[in-house]
């Protein structure tokens, strides 16, 4: 009796088939990874969008102006101090908005008289640091401000009304001031200067070469 083995037959995947698998999670893998960055770009992109609105509202906020919004609308913007020094009384009554340092100021009993060398002034209203003015003019302001604090050498900036004119004794000389009665007067912070440090120039010697070592 013969016997015959039965072999079965092997299945084999197709080889196109295979490669279509491995294709396709490639791909799937590529599109994982693409989303992943995009997510991170995402959040990249709005955390800039946050920063940018923040500086932006910073800014906003430090040009903000140092006079009330209904003082300024009576102010005559075209009215400078160098105008007005040429006949201070034909301008008595308007309202103006100047700048400057001050250089002296003194407690009267009508307030507080307040001297200043006028300044151009930045779009803040801040008086620019230039070697530029139009003239001085006087500043009373109508309760008691501290001396101390207003000061020569500190800026502001001050919207008031025209009235008329003061003359003083300017060194040698009569000098005819513009007087204003200030209505709002905005002093100025000191900007704060950034120390320079120098670097020591015996660093790179021994201690005993430093020459302000003396033996006795």
């Amino acid at each position: 009796m013969t016997l015959v083995e039965s072999q079965s037959p092997l299945t084999t995947r197709p080889i196109n088939e295979s490669t279509n698998c491995e294709r396709s999670e490639l791909s799937s893998q590529w599109k994982r990874k693409m989303m992943k960055n995009d997510t991170k770009i995402n959040k990249w992109y709005l955390l800039l969008c946050i920063l940018f609105f923040v500086c932006a509202l910073s800014s906003f906020a430090g040009c903000a102006p140092v006079i009330s919004k209904q003082l300024r609308e009576q102010i005559a913007k075209e009215l400078t101090l160098s105008e007005v020094l040429k006949d201070p009384q034909a301008y008595k009554g308007k309202i103006v908005l100047w700048s400057g340092v001050i250089i002296t100021s003194v407690n009267l009993k009508e307030g507080t008289m307040i001297e200043v060398l006028q300044k151009p002034a930045d779009i803040q209203g801040r008086p620019k640091d230039v070697d530029e003015s139009e003239g001085r003019f006087l500043a009373l302001y109508p309760g008691y401000l501290d001396v101390a604090i207003y000061n020569g050498g500190r800026r502001v900036t001050v919207a008031g009304e025209v009235k008329g004119k003061k003359i003083q004794r300017l060194g040698e000389i009569e000098y005819t001031y513009p007087l204003i009665s200030a209505r709002e007067i905005h002093l100025w912070p000191v900007e704060k200067k950034d120390r320079v440090y120098y670097p020591c120039p015996y660093w790179h010697y021994p201690w005993w070469y430093y020459p302000y070592w003396y033996w006795w």
